[in-house]
């Protein structure tokens, strides 16, 4: 198979899993371990098991990597650097990471261990990536709502960075960006972000005049468009599944290895693909930039009989062994002198001797037989390249000694390209994180939707946050910060409002994303990390500290008792009041029933049990609600050892965000529908 440096990266989720890929034609996969993987119900692997599979793919010439998204926990870090030095030890090939924290201890402990930028870090705009570079990333996962045009300019800046484009061009597609997602774990605490999506957006939740599943997407196949994606820049196609089956990803792999590698497509296995998994078919919607319904489709019966009779066919992709390593052979059989075989792969090279040979009284030995003999690697990785045979005449040379001597070469050469070649490294992780415990008085901030709910007293408000996008007067004597947007369409509208914004004095930015805190940066703007960026942990905190953060709002996923005890150089705060931004979406499921013109922007999602979750839109994206708002105006006693928090208005009036104001000021009790969040259940 040609080098063209590049690389069909499939899912695996267990032993077979992990068979199938390899047999058809990955170049590289990835895998969780038992703990720390966003596919916790993914069979996974064990310490052991995870150094068999790495040596596995190493001797068949195949990289691997380990999944390490998820969020960790301050009491997790230690394990979960753990897992990456021992990764590292067998020869793990690169490591990817969602959480900031751990990435920027890895960078700093293993800094030979190439780092990956997971979906899940909502990557979709070039800003984001030269604060990518600096925290030691090598590799970054584009998301997937990205158009052509938006890849062809991601991949121009990340070549000029020297980083690796990753783009998944086949599998599930969530809704939300991957990242923003707190739907799962706000219905029942199980955490897309912690690896444990129970998949909520897959039940009925309809529009007006929906299709009645307005948050279950299509599968995505790219297969057609690895060509062009290629030529573009991208050098990592990655195939999404590790909670399927090996069929899927033996079909996957193959079909995405034709077509990168042989430029067809091969319409019998797409087909084939399709039978096999997709949700009344696949969609190319968002790299084409043609949103809408035609984007939306879930798992129906007719799905599932197609692919029980799909199945059969494609375990033969993977039956045998996939020779795909080439080996030169070189023999020598003199006289009085052992035979030795010598196999190379051009890296390792090994060597077996066997007898002295006997003279022949009848046929001798020739170069035919020879070959014949030491030529069936049938059931290995291996094939032959080139071969040498230097044989002196009127030699017997038994054919089972041959093919011994193959076995033993075979053998050791295999154990050669399995073993990890780096120097064994022992790394002490201590309890480094800074220890930046205070006490101050709790400041409230507001943040605002539209100028009709600045209140007339805003006594004991320190700050005021305005959403980017709307236009605010002044407010007077109390601090402005504006909110930018999680997702970003156009990096310029961003630049340009925040000029407006900074031509009024308005000097700090609330940052969702890693785009646009170096946009922001960029703009002369003092920036905190608002809740998009995961501040999960005490290292995380550092992490957003040193790339410029002077304050951070917390995951809404963490305990409060987790939130007060989280240790940063920054001031840290939560949102303690408002209806809870759920999924971040681009392709906007109200259009689904009515058209943005007819859209009044009090538009709402319905669930199987009647709730209704608010959308709104924001510059291009569009956001799901929780129905109902967090509360903690009466818990305020146990945030002590946070900065400050944060009042959340979103379709409040006036008259609404001065009670709410008044009941966080003296402790009241709700008087509404509420939740208290994740804030005392946390998520698993």
């Amino acid at each position: 198979m040609k080098n063209i440096g590049a690389e069909i990266l499939s899912p695996v989720g267990s032993k077979e899993m992990l068979i199938a890929a390899v047999r058809s034609g990955a170049d590289a996969v990835y895998f969780g371990a038992k703990d720390f993987s966003a596919r916790r119900n993914a069979e996974n692997f064990g310490t052991f098991e995870l150094r068999d599979a790495i040596e596995y793919c190493h001797i068949r010439g195949v990289k691997a990597y380990l999944t390490l998204n998820i969020l960790i926990k301050d009491d997790e870090m230690a394990d979960a650097v753990e897992l990456a030095k021992n990764a590292y030890n067998f020869g793990i090939d690169g490591v990817i990471v969602q959480d900031l924290g751990l990435a920027s201890i890895l960078h700093k402990l293993l800094p030979r261990l190439p780092i990956h930028a997971s979906t899940q870090m909502s990557i979709h705009t070039p800003a984001a990536l030269p604060l990518l570079k600096k925290m030691g990333f090598t590799q970054v996962v584009a998301a997937r709502e990205m158009s052509f045009e938006d890849l062809k300019e991601f991949c121009k800046a990340a070549n000029e960075l020297g980083l690796i484009v990753e783009v998944f061009v086949h599998g599930a597609l969530c809704m939300s960006v991957s990242g923003q997602c707190l739907l799962s774990a706000y219905l029942g605490s199980r955490s897309g972000n912690r690896g444990l999506c129970a998949g909520p957006c897959r039940l009925p939740f309809e529009v007006e005049n929906g299709t009645g599943y307005d948050l279950s997407l299509k599968d995505l196949s790219l297969v057609e468009h690895i060509a062009d994606l290629y030529n573009i820049g991208v050098r990592s196609f990655k195939i999404e599944g590790r909670m399927k089956r090996p069929e899927y990803v033996a079909a996957a792999t193959k079909a995405c290895k034709t077509a990168l590698y042989d430029g067809f497509v091969d319409f019998a296995l797409a087909e084939t693909l399709q039978n096999v998994f997709s949700r009344s078919g696949f969609t190319s919607g968002y790299l084409e930039n043609k949103l809408g319904r035609d984007m939306f489709g879930i798992r129906t019966k007719e799905d599932v009989i197609s692919a029980d009779k799909a199945f059969p066919v494609l375990h033969e992709i993977y039956r045998n062994e996939l020779q795909s390593v080439a080996v030169d052979l070189s023999f020598t059989a003199k006289t009085g002198e052992a035979i030795c075989l010598t196999l190379t792969d051009g890296e390792n090279t090994v060597s077996v001797k066997g007898n002295l040979p006997d003279k022949a009284q009848n046929k001798a030995a020739d170069e035919e037989s020879v070959l014949k003999s030491l030529n069936k690697f049938g059931g290995t990785p291996y094939h032959l390249e080139k071969h040498e045979i230097v044989l002196d005449e009127g030699l017997f040379l038994r054919a089972g000694e041959l093919n011994e001597l193959r076995r033993d070469a075979v053998e050791l050469l295999s154990q050669k390209r399995g073993e990890c070649k780096r120097e064994q490294i022992s790394v002490i992780f201590g309890n480094d994180k800074p220890n930046e415990q205070r006490n101050n008085a709790l400041k409230t901030y507001i943040r605002l939707e539209n100028a009709d709910q600045i209140p007339d007293d805003l006594s004991g408000i320190s700050s005021v946050i305005l959403p980017l996008e709307n236009d605010f007067p002044v407010i007077k004597n109390v601090k402005t910060i504006v909110e930018i947007p999680r997702g970003i369409i156009s990096e310029a509208a961003i630049i340009k409002r925040l000029e407006h914004y900074k031509a009024q004095g308005v000097n700090t930015a609330l940052c969702g994303n890693l785009s646009a805190v170096k946009i922001a940066t960029d703009c002369g703007f003092e920036i905190m990390a608002d809740t998009g960026l995961n501040v999960y942990n005490s290292y995380s905190a550092n992490t957003v500290a040193a790339i410029g953060c002077k304050a951070a709002v917390l995951s809404n996923e963490m305990l409060l008792s987790d939130a007060v005890t989280t240790n940063s150089p920054i001031e840290k705060g939560i949102v303690s009041y408002g209806n809870t931004p759920l999924m971040l979406f681009k392709n906007c499921p109200v259009k689904n029933g009515k058209s943005c013109s007819e859209c009044n922007k009090n538009s709402t999602l319905t669930d199987r049990k009647g709730i209704e979750f608010p959308v709104r839109c924001r510059m291009g994206y569009s956001e799901l609600l929780n129905s109902v708002p967090v509360w903690l105006a009466d818990k305020q006693s146990g945030m002590r050892g946070l900065d400050f928090q944060i009042l959340y208005f979103t379709n409040e009036t006036k008259e609404r965000v001065t009670e709410v104001i008044t009941a966080y000021k003296y402790g009241y009790e709700p008087d509404c529908k509420y939740t208290r969040g994740l804030f005392f259940r946390g998520v698993i």
